[in-house]
C-alpha cells in the first residue's frame, strides 16, 4: 500500500495515497464568514472551489512556528477536501503488517494505527473519520 507522509508540528503523519488527489503549493485562501472554526477557507484549484481544513484543530495539535507549505487535495467520497501541512515528506510503498494497530478511544478513531520504521513512528490516519467527528 502506498502512503503519502507529511509534517504537523515535528509530527508525521501518512494518509493512503489512493485518496490523495494532488499535493499543491499553499495558495490564496478565501476565508468564509460564520463557518467552523476548522475551516480555512476556500481555495480555487484550476476552476474547482474546494473547502481547505486546518489540520492542526482536526487533530488537536498545535501550530509550529513555521508557515504550512502545502496542501494535499484529497478525494473523499467523491468530494475534495483540502488539508494544510507543514510539508510533504515523502510517498512510501510499505507493507500492511509493518501499520501496527493501537488502541484507541472514541475520540482518536481516525487513527488506522502507526508505522514503525527504524529510526521514527508515522501515525496513519483516516481523514474521513477525522471530518466526520
Amino acid at each position: 500500500m502506498q502512503v503519502v507522509v507529511f509534517k504537523v508540528n515535528e509530527e508525521q503523519f501518512a494518509v493512503e495515497a489512493s485518496i490523495v488527489q494532488s499535493i499543491n503549493d499553499m495558495m490564496e485562501i478565501t476565508k468564509v464568514p460564520k463557518s467552523a472554526d476548522y475551516i480555512k477557507g476556500l481555495i480555487n484549484l484550476r476552476g474547482n472551489i474546494i473547502s481547505l481544513l486546518d489540520i492542526n484543530l482536526l487533530l488537536d495539535i498545535e501550530k509550529g512556528e513555521g508557515d504550512q507549505e502545502n496542501i494535499i487535495i484529497l478525494n473523499l467520497q467523491e468530494e475534495s477536501v483540502g488539508v494544510t501541512v507543514d510539508q510533504v515528506d515523502e510517498v512510501l510503498e510499505i507493507e500492511e503488517n509493518l501499520i501496527e494497530k493501537v488502541e484507541a478511544d472514541r475520540k482518536k478513531a481516525y487513527i488506522k494505527g502507526v508505522i514503525n520504521f527504524k529510526d521514527r513512528i508515522v501515525t496513519l490516519i483516516d481523514i474521513g473519520k477525522l471530518i466526520e467527528r
